[in-house]
């Protein structure tokens, strides 16, 4: 959905609709109905699962624990399941040179405030704000600094942005926006 022209240009930012988060969701709540099965073939002294044999789980306290684990799953993998079908902090990002508008929007859970809409002047832009973290999982996050304000990310700190890819975006931007980058 990016669109660019010389005076407007809309850039999409990607919510929780993401296919790992898809990934471990599916894998989270197939994980926690195996626990729960298991659970309840120790209670029952049967198998339900024919290729986990529950002869040797003693239902107490094993098999309660095994439920319980199960059920933390269930209710972890419908936390997840909720965000990815409401796509939690997607949206767009919109910069308008005519108007000299700068509007960013993004999704947020049901209820009163779901959609978060932010709208102020160009001309208080002072930088884009390059943030890096190195570790073992190094990630980059773009942030737009606003003069009197918190500074605001224009892409979602999930995203798994190469360094270079990151630096290519605040350096888009800060050119189209005609302010200096920071953080490099």
């Amino acid at each position: 959905m990016d669109w660019r022209s010389k005076w407007v240009r809309v850039e999409s930012v990607k919510g929780a609709r993401r296919s790992s988060n898809l990934f471990w969701a599916f894998l989270l709540v197939l994980g926690a109905l195996g626990f729960i099965l298991v659970g309840f073939s120790s209670y029952l002294e049967r198998d339900l699962i024919p290729f986990l044999p529950s002869q040797q789980i003693v239902f107490i306290p094993q098999g309660i624990a095994m439920c319980f684990y199960g059920i933390a799953g269930l209710f972890l993998g419908s936390y997840l399941w909720c965000t990815i079908l409401w796509d939690v902090g997607g949206g767009y990002n919109q910069f308008d040179k005519r108007e000299g508008i700068v509007c960013i929007f993004r999704w947020g859970f049901p209820g009163e405030n779901r959609r978060i809409f932010i709208q102020f002047p160009l001309r208080d832009i002072q930088a884009i704000r390059l943030e890096t973290r190195e570790g073992i999982y190094p990630r980059s996050a773009l942030r737009v600094r606003i003069r009197g304000h918190q500074d605001i990310p224009l892409a979602h700190t999930g995203e798994d942005l190469v360094l270079g890819e990151t630096e290519e975006k605040a350096a888009e931007s800060a050119r189209f926006l005609g302010v200096s980058i920071e953080g490099l």
